[in-house]
């Protein structure tokens, strides 16, 4: 090859790479995890740990609220227009600053704060493990690059351990060695029911630190009627209601009974054989509500983050609220006074859950979550809610939030497990605790 030609090919390659490098340094970064439906499965995957792990509802409640909202703290960094939680949130401080010296991708960080918080809540670590390596895997086939791929897990594990730090001082694992629940022998209080005559769930519920409550009695409802088995009483009414409706229920009343069972654990006995099945909790349902809506909606990452952290915080201050009733009045369940007073083959369409009747938790965190999402996205958003097909279930249709929380209140009286009074007290009780995180927490700056 001749000087000239060496000298051309050396020009020509010399070209080639200032161009490369001046298209390199002039196309910066951008993320290709910002997409929504990342987050939902993620959010999905751990629904399906917490129905294999058959987590109680007010445990469950509290695995989803600690996760989502490391996920949303994480994002607001990148997008100034909404606010951190961080003193919003009872003893909630603002979490570490990030090295600005290094690049991130937000929400691959977001994803990795709420993944790392859900597998230090849960129980089967293995499920959460495989589930993180083959999205992981995804990621790191596509866009990004190694030098932002491992600053952004590093800042999410960051972020998770200062929520994880944070949730350690709620009393959870404080009330894990508290006593169990003497069972009392009066007939106006709660007793084990069939089949399983399981011990009373979460006594000391009442303890956890909640989010935006003052105290679990902040919103304490109308005292229960008394237990008063004389015909006419208020109480006896209630009962017949109860026993009467469960004698004629329509199909369309089973449906909803059905469809909104989201009983964990449902014990069969077919001779001597005894199985059970999993299903969603009551938290679970409204999550996937959540995960509907904001897909019709078509919101972007971080609203949808925003949507299921509101959603989870009303929630886990619903429950709180509601146990504290529960564990106060220790009201009997209407399986037990049936079977005693009126009559001892009635069996109810639902399995009773194994603690007190008062109030119904169904109404408390349905209507709860129902007037967070009518903060959102308004009062006319019709929705069909797909959330039970996975478990044999048909979907159903409405046309609000408010129309959804009144049928999975409803749903109890058919059911058989919970008697008019616990539901109507249920209702107001999770309307306040949704409006209380509502007036509390400013998620963005055009919300009021």
């Amino acid at each position: 090859m001749s000087a000239i030609m060496i000298k051309r090919t050396g020009v020509i390659s010399l070209l080639c790479l200032v161009i490369w490098s001046c298209k390199t340094e002039s196309t910066p970064y951008t993320s290709e995890i910002d997409n929504p439906q990342y987050y939902h499965n993620s959010l999905k995957q751990l629904t399906d740990i917490i129905v294999h792990d058959i987590f109680s509802p007010p445990i469950a409640s509290r695995i989803y609220a600690y996760s989502n909202i490391a996920a949303y703290e994480v994002l607001v960094l990148g997008y100034p227009e909404y606010q951190s939680l961080a003193n919003q949130l009872n003893e909630l401080t603002p979490i570490p600053a990030q090295d600005t010296t290094k690049q991130i991708d937000i929400h691959l960080a977001a994803i990795h704060a709420f993944l790392t918080v859900g597998k230090a809540l849960i129980f089967s670590e293995e499920k959460m493990d495989a589930f993180r390596e083959n999205l992981y895997a995804d990621f790191k086939k596509g866009s990004v690059p190694e030098e932002i791929y491992l600053p952004s897990l590093a800042y999410g594990e960051k972020v998770a351990e200062h929520i994880l730090t944070w949730a350690a001082k709620d009393n959870y694992k404080q009330t894990r060695s508290m006593p169990k629940y003497t069972i009392r022998q009066d007939d106006a209080y709660w007793k084990p029911t069939p089949p399983d005559y399981m011990e009373g769930i979460e006594p000391h519920w009442n303890k956890i630190r909640p989010f935006v409550l003052d105290s679990a009695s902040q919103f304490k409802p109308a005292p229960a009627h008394k237990f008063d088995m004389t015909k006419g009483s208020p109480f006896y009414k209630q009962v017949i209601e109860v026993y009467k409706t469960g004698q004629n229920l329509k199909e369309e009343s089973l449906n909803i009974a059905k469809f909104w069972d989201c009983n964990p654990y449902v014990s069969h006995v077919q001779g001597h054989a005894m199985f059970a099945t999993k299903k969603i909790t009551p938290g679970g349902h409204w999550m996937g509500i959540t995960g509907i809506t904001t897909q019709k909606a078509k919101a972007g990452f971080v609203e949808t983050v925003a949507a299921y952290t509101m959603v989870s915080i009303s929630l886990f201050d619903g429950f709180i609220s509601c146990w504290d009733e529960k564990w106060r009045s220790v009201v009997i369940r209407p399986e037990t006074v049936i079977n005693k007073y009126v009559d001892e083959d009635w069996v109810p369409l639902l399995q009773t859950p194994p603690f007190p009747e008062y109030t119904s938790g169904h109404s408390v965190i349905s209507n709860a979550s129902a007037e967070v999402l009518t903060h959102l996205y308004g009062d006319n958003f019709a929705f069909r809610d797909t959330s039970e097909v996975e478990y044999g279930l048909p979907e159903r249709s409405f046309t609000s939030f408010r129309h959804a929380g009144n049928e999975a209140s409803l749903s109890r009286l058919y059911g058989g497990i919970h008697y008019r009074q616990a539901i109507e007290e249920g209702v107001k009780q999770g309307k306040k605790v949704g409006n209380l995180v509502i007036q509390q927490v400013k998620i963005k700056n055009n919300l009021k």
